[in-house]
């Protein structure tokens, strides 16, 4: 009997693959890639580790770690992607611009790129770097999901009206193709329904109802 959850099975096995500091540093562009990207503190290393039972990604309490494109292989066609952290504010300028610069040429140019997990701290929602990624999964009609992280931090009735706030913004500013859960790595909160849209993007089991929680 097939697993529940097909995405496990490629988990047990994900490898890092390799660190790339420039998009021709790459791996080649074929097969299927999710990208995870995220606010500099907002745990999007936490996130990739709790959905990949795996420390694929290392995580810091100093913001600003991942500073590499960091490919991790899951098959010969199935890779993600963990992108550099963004804004912190304690990282150098021509750092900072350096980030920006290749993040937006990987996104720009990555035609085995299928979806982006976008990872926010459900307190401190729609940053400039979280528009400027929604802007730009519209205008590439790139499917975005965001994990509302840290979800434990507020109690549960605030964390359910955080999230139906934030998917109303979605809604009004950029339609109805982003979709939007809660989240929390040390919790395991909303694990399940995340690997889901990761299982979908890789092709390995049809697409998610569009009536569950997700807001899409």
């Amino acid at each position: 009997m097939p697993p529940k959850n097909p995405i496990l099975g490629l988990c047990q096995q994900a490898s890092f693959l390799i660190s790339a500091a420039k998009v021709d540093q790459c791996p080649a562009d074929e097969g299927r890639e999710v990208a995870f990207a995220g606010r500099s503190n907002a745990g999007k290393s936490s996130a990739l580790n709790t959905l990949t039972h795996a420390n694929l990604a290392r995580t810091s309490k100093t913001p600003g770690r991942t500073q590499l494109l960091n490919f991790f292989r899951l098959d010969d066609e199935r890779r993600l992607v963990d992108l550099p952290g963004y804004g912190y504010a304690k990282v150098p300028i021509p750092l900072k611009q350096h980030w920006q610069r290749h993040l937006e040429a990987y996104l720009g140019s990555r035609e085995s790129l299928v979806g982006v997990f976008l990872m926010m701290d459900i307190r401190h929602p729609l940053t400039e770097f979280d528009r400027m990624m929604l802007d730009w999964s519209g205008a590439a009609e790139m499917p975005l999901h965001i994990l509302l992280t840290k979800s434990d931090k507020l109690a549960f009735g605030a964390a359910k009206n955080a999230l139906l706030a934030i998917q109303r913004d979605i809604r009004k500013g950029w339609g109805e193709s982003v979709s939007v859960q809660l989240f929390s790595a040390p919790k395991r909160q909303g694990v399940d329904e995340a690997q889901q849209v990761l299982a979908s993007w890789l092709g390995l089991e049809e697409p998610a109802d569009s009536g569950q929680e997700t807001g899409a």
